[in-house]
């Protein structure tokens, strides 16, 4: 399986690409598997795309064997989520547990958030987030993890950069 990286909506890339065997989704909302189903237009798919598709809940701090066996795993916008006092549960589900060859990790640069006008300051930009990583720290512990379990990491800007401040989205992408 390769990492797909672009593409108009999630149905796009499980219709397009026979290499995709099974994409799952995870969240801890049931609210919101709900309305990816919507979104994903499951109940319209062909039964051979519906299959292909996985959606259920959980959360990335209990070890679940529904995770294991994928070649790469998506957190996008969800580690900040997570109390720092869980984070090293978060560690060992994805990369020792889970273990895909892939990890792709996104959450805000707290750096960026001075852009944001009506964002006061010292204040995260979602009301559930437990903390906003400046791109050191998620620098740094992209470094431990990889430390940690065996992975090589990098990191990468999402959204239009300021010299001074980076882009309003950090990535860290984990390869074993």
């Amino acid at each position: 399986m390769r990492l797909v990286q672009a593409a108009k909506s999630p149905a796009e890339i499980v219709g397009r690409d026979d290499e995709l065997e099974l994409v799952a989704g995870m969240d801890v909302s049931q609210r919101s598997l709900t309305k990816a189903a919507r979104s994903l237009r499951l109940d319209e798919m062909h039964e051979r795309q519906r299959r292909r598709i996985s959606l259920f809940q959980g959360s990335l701090v209990y070890r679940d064997a529904r995770l294991t066996g994928y070649d790469a795993v998506c957190a996008v916008e969800v580690i900040e989520h997570v109390d720092p006092s869980r984070l090293g549960a978060l560690e060992r589900v994805l990369f020792e547990f889970a273990a895909p060859r892939t990890v792709v990790v996104t959450t805000p640069n707290a750096e960026y958030n001075v852009r944001f006008e009506q964002l006061p300051a010292g204040r995260y930009r979602h009301g559930d987030h437990r903390f906003e990583w400046r791109r050191d720290e998620l620098e740094a512990w992209g470094a431990g993890v990889s430390k940690r379990y065996g992975y090589s990491v990098r990191f990468a800007a999402i959204g239009p950069v300021d010299p001074a401040l980076g882009a309003p989205t950090q990535l860290a992408l984990f390869t074993r």
